[in-house]
């Protein structure tokens, strides 16, 4: 087939389910414009587009959990791709798990009652692999925020903090950054750590509802020091 055969969305997006190449099991769901597309091709390696920050990201690129691309299809209606991958490291999920897909749903059908799901183990600490006290746990948070973005649930606070509006976390932002001043005039430092990190956590969530990242307050950050 020739790439032009290829059905984008209307927003230039197209699915991409990446499987592993070995055994067959389906590792995560992701999307990807032309552009993601070129790079998996020319790389190697897989690309995808993100939603919310608007722009490309590589799959492995904070943690070391490369995908070397082995095989790409695509489905009958030119819709959908089919990537077939050797997934470096133990797991293609930031949470610690092999696979995107290990929250099982147990249901009942009209003729029986299934088995319950056996509850999935994570393959890794995501702790050992992005760490827990470098600056590389924000962009493993944001990741986990975007997320909740793209795949909301209903038990996720950060779902519900996204289905509320921007309103709602601006509020939440005013009410963490008001704790913060009062836990700095009081002498329990773990007082101040704690509520720091609820002011960080709600930026995040204000990154990604804005469509901006860690990255680019970084590069602000990093232009403002040299001058």
């Amino acid at each position: 087939m020739d790439m032009s055969d290829l059905k984008f969305r209307e927003n230039g997006l197209i699915p991409a389910i990446i499987q592993d190449h070995t055994d067959g099991e389906v590792l995560m769901m992701a999307f990807m414009n032309r552009e993601a597309l070129d790079k998996t091709l020319q790389t190697g390696r897989t690309w995808f587009w993100s939603r919310s920050r608007q722009q490309l990201w590589e799959k492995g690129k904070t943690s070391g959990h490369y995908q070397l691309v082995k095989n790409v299809t695509t489905d009958c209606d030119y819709d959908a791709l089919l990537i077939q991958v050797e997934q470096l490291g133990p797991g293609a999920c930031h949470e610690g798990y092999r696979s995107c897909f290990h929250n099982p749903i147990a249901y009942e059908s009209e003729s029986e009652t299934l088995e319950s799901p056996e509850e999935i183990e994570p393959s890794f600490d995501p702790e050992a692999v992005y760490g827990s006290s470098s600056p590389g746990i924000l962009n493993e948070l944001f990741e986990v925020v975007e997320e909740r973005f793209n795949r909301p649930t209903e038990d996720s606070y950060t779902s519900y903090l996204f289905a509320e509006g921007l309103d709602k976390i601006l509020k939440k932002i005013g009410e963490e950054a008001t704790e913060v001043v009062i836990a700095a005039k009081n002498p329990n430092m773990d007082e101040l750590v704690f509520e720091l990190a609820d002011l960080y956590y709600h930026t995040l969530v204000l990154m990604v509802e804005k469509g901006t990242d860690p990255g680019t307050v970084f590069r602000e950050l990093k232009s403002r020091r040299s001058k």
